[in-house]
């Protein structure tokens, strides 16, 4: 089972494996230091906490282990962009696809957004198919890379909380 959760302080060192080896491939980027991760984590955390938000950064967790990163960015009052990562040992599982589809539970129902879009590389059809399971169509190509919406339609709100897992 994929919970979507907020990111803690301690899930740096998670997040630095997410963002890691062939995850990061397509971003543009190499793989993230220590010190990029805990500034991350510490971003995504003031995220949660701004009145009002305008993006959240939520950890993917399966068996109390975080495994990926979706992130939610609020374009309009009622538009948002999705975007996801997930360690690579985790792909192929259905896991970004379960949480990608909280996530639009979460955009929808207890943001009240109508829409929302999102987009990869087209390199990486694997994103690509991530997104047509949750219910997003393809709409093109722009400036490189394929684009998806989503629009709203029946889903039930998907409370996203603390941390379920106890730790050590």
């Amino acid at each position: 089972m994929t919970v979507l959760r907020e990111l803690v302080r301690s899930d740096a060192p998670a997040i630095r494996r997410v963002f890691a080896g062939e995850a990061v491939t397509y971003l543009g980027r190499p793989a993230m230091t220590g010190p990029e991760a805990e500034e991350y984590v510490a971003r995504a955390i003031a995220w949660s906490a701004a009145d009002p938000a305008e993006q959240f950064a939520l950890g993917a967790e399966s068996d109390c282990e975080l495994i990926g990163v979706v992130r939610l960015r609020l374009v309009t009052p009622q538009h948002g962009r999705v975007g996801y990562i997930f360690r690579e040992g985790s792909w192929n599982r259905g896991h970004a696809t379960r949480a990608v589809r909280e996530l639009v539970a979460f955009a929808f129902a207890t943001l009240d957004l109508t829409s929302l879009g999102g987009r990869h590389h087209p390199g990486n059809p694997a994103s690509g198919r991530v997104l047509t399971k949750a219910g997003f169509t393809r709409t093109g190509v722009v400036n490189g890379m394929t684009e998806y919406e989503r629009l709203r339609g029946g889903e039930a709100g998907v409370p996203v909380g603390p941390v379920p897992c106890a730790r050590k």
